[in-house]
């Protein structure tokens, strides 16, 4: 079985899908994996639209926004595997984590994520969960992370939203500390495989041996350990250090980040699609079904 996976972009908190494919996970399940680059976040949809792939790993933000616009049919995306489980976002500042409350913000420069949207629709739910109306937000939102983060060195600003590699970088540098993990949230579909209704049936018994594979990497995480994991993906991050890439890893572990399960759970669907239709990014609350293959069911 052979499947043209192509990845959504290079982050650190896609290692699950590199170690699977590194530790031969994939190949010991029956399937040949050619791991193919995507040129920008997103880019994948383009290539599963020309049949040029069978799949692609991406955050299912793409499945809801395509379903708002267009009524499910053959060629339509949708979702299958939850890999990443909740958000991989932090907040880092030079405040006082133990008195940080997220209402703090009002009263404080922000700078957002640029990269993505999904992560700034996610902390603007957030904050109307407080009572905070996000347009009173003194925000930044259109530089990226590692700008954020020197902003952050020169006082520029007071909050950055991060992922990382860039939080432990921030941190080593003295930028600020941890003063919220969007993980705490709970669950929020974050990321996922994604590929076509037809697509599914056309590589069924394949996408079923990938998401074997993937279930094998959180018992494997908990034999190893997020040093090892490190090690494992290093290649993947030839920019990275290793004792950077072990606190990313690290980090992520203890969020819980990680699920890497067949299923796709309906509590972290229904949150990111009220934090989509609160934000205006889409024009109706998404039905689940609608958007996940019917093997992922929870």
């Amino acid at each position: 079985m052979n499947i043209k996976l192509a990845e959504n972009f290079r982050a650190v908190f896609y290692a699950p899908f590199y170690a699977t494919h590194a530790l031969g996970l994939f190949a010991k399940e029956g399937v040949s994996i050619t791991l193919l680059d995507s040129p920008s976040p997103g880019a994948g949809i383009a290539e599963l639209a020309q049949g040029n792939i069978d799949v692609m790993w991406g955050g299912p933000l793409r499945v809801i926004t395509e379903r708002d616009q267009h009524p499910r049919t053959g060629t339509s995306l949708v979702a299958f595997c939850e890999v990443a489980a909740r958000d991989p976002f932090f907040l880092v500042g030079r405040a006082d984590p133990r008195h940080f409350q997220l209402s703090d913000l009002q009263h404080l420069k922000l700078a957002c994520v640029s990269e993505v949207p999904t992560p700034w629709l996610c902390l603007q739910e957030d904050l109307r969960d407080v009572g905070v109306d996000p347009k009173a937000i003194a925000l930044i939102d259109d530089r990226l992370m590692q700008e954020n983060v020197r902003a952050l060195l020169k006082g520029e600003i007071d909050v950055a939203q991060l992922f990382e590699p860039f939080v432990s970088q921030a941190l080593a540098q003295g930028a600020g500390q941890v003063l919220q993990a969007a993980s705490a949230r709970g669950y929020t579909a974050y990321t996922t495989f994604i590929s076509t209704v037809d697509g599914m049936q056309r590589n069924r018994e394949a996408f079923q041996a990938m998401v074997r594979a993937i279930e094998q990497f959180g018992p494997w995480l908990q034999a190893h350990g997020p040093e090892e994991l490190a090690r494992v993906v290093a290649p993947f991050y030839p920019d990275l250090t290793q004792e950077v890439l072990a606190s990313a890893m690290t980090r992520y572990q203890l969020a819980g980040l990680w699920s890497c399960r067949r299923e796709i759970s309906r509590a972290g669907f229904a949150r990111l699609g009220k934090s989509m239709f609160h934000s205006g990014f889409v024009s109706r609350l998404p039905h689940y079904e609608d958007c996940i293959a019917d093997c992922a069911y929870e």
